[in-house]
This record gives C-alpha cells, structure tokens and sequence, in this order.
C-alpha cells in the first residue's frame, strides 16, 4: 500500500537562519525536539527515544540530501516503500524576514491522524525548548 504525503508548516518566530539550521540540521539541535538522543556517524543518524536502562526506542535512518541553511532529508533504515523520507525544509519568507519549517513525511492512510499528532508534540517541544 503506497503512503500517504504528509506535509506541515509552522512559521518561526526568529530571523536568524543560524538558530533555526542548528535546530533542523544538527543531530544536537533534533536532539531538542525530534528524539531524546540523535547521533550521527557519517551519514548515519541513530535516533533513541527513552532511557537505553529503560524501556526505549531506537532508530536509524540515513542522510540523502543535506543543504546547509536550506533542509535535511533522511529516510528510515527499515523503510520498505520508495519514494519516502523526511525532509525538514527552512524557507524564509522574502518580504516578511520570518522563516517557515515545512516537514514532509509519509504514512500509511490509517496512520496519518497519529503521524500529524506526533508532529504537532514535535512543534510544541521546539518552542518550549527554543522559543521558536
């Protein structure tokens, strides 16, 4: 069954490009709001959520595309369909000054409800820690 594209926006509240990309693009800054623990080995991103002594989770997904100041893309190690990723996008809007986080994701059609829900517990996580 193909998987649905799942495509969220949330503007920012900051101007500088810096604060958002090492919040987006570094595995400390998604360590803030993404996982409990993101570590990366080459292209190689570990994600643990929980305690490792406790009950936990752990994930590996792979960079495809990295643009500095523009997006990170990954896809998930145990990913069984093509075609589908993460991509954490920063765009700034030209007039305005203020930037935008679109996140594209992919789920199945009765997973999608659960998938925008653990994003928006993201978002609530990346202004409580960052004020953005």
């Amino acid at each position: 069954m193909k998987k649905e594209k799942i495509v969220i926006e949330q503007r920012l509240n900051s101007k500088s490009p810096n604060i958002i990309w090492n919040l987006i693009g570094t595995p400390e800054g998604m360590g803030k709001w993404l996982a409990d623990e993101i570590e990366q080995e080459n292209d190689r991103l570990t994600f643990t959520w929980g305690k490792v002594w406790s009950n936990h989770e752990i994930r590996h997904a792979r960079v495809i595309e990295c643009e500095k100041f523009c997006n990170i893309r990954f896809v998930w190690e145990d990913e069984k369909e093509e075609n589908t990723y993460v991509d954490l996008r920063m765009e700034r809007n030209t007039l305005t000054g203020d930037f935008t986080l679109h996140i594209t994701d992919f789920a199945e059609e009765e997973d999608v409800d659960a998938l925008q829900s653990i994003w928006a517990e993201n978002m609530k996580r990346l202004h409580h820690t960052s004020g953005l």
